[in-house]
């Protein structure tokens, strides 16, 4: 089962979004320190078998330069990140990815596109 850790740079509505969607969302503010570094929200989320939801660029360059093959990440390219714009697109690129995503993928989304990478990143 797909669970997911939502980065501080989103709001902790998403939980309640997730959830909705019959999904398992933590907020990363409920485990952790707010000012904790990307590096250590990754090993947490990787150590516990969690998919990372983020805003930020940082967690694909941590794959990239480690060639991790975990933790998945989904990342938000776009300038409205609320759950109800982004929300539909997300749940429809989770849907058609899950497979991947359960492997270890790089999932990115933007306006007008999704771009899913197998991990490691070469």
């Amino acid at each position: 089962m797909m669970r997911f850790l939502i980065d501080m740079n989103l709001s902790p509505d998403w939980v309640d979004f997730f959830q909705k969607e019959n999904l398992e969302a933590m907020h990363w503010s409920h485990v952790g320190d707010p000012r904790a570094p990307d590096t250590k929200i990754f090993n947490y989320a990787k150590v516990n078998d969690y998919i990372i939801f983020t805003h930020d660029l940082d967690f694909g360059a941590i794959l990239a330069a480690t060639n991790a093959d975990a933790p998945s990440v989904i990342q938000a390219k776009t300038q409205d990140i609320t759950p109800n714009v982004l929300g539909p697109k997300l749940i429809e690129a989770i849907r058609q990815h899950q497979s991947s995503l359960e492997k270890g993928a790089l999932l990115t989304l933007d306006e007008l596109r999704q771009r899913i990478r197998l991990l490691p990143l070469k």
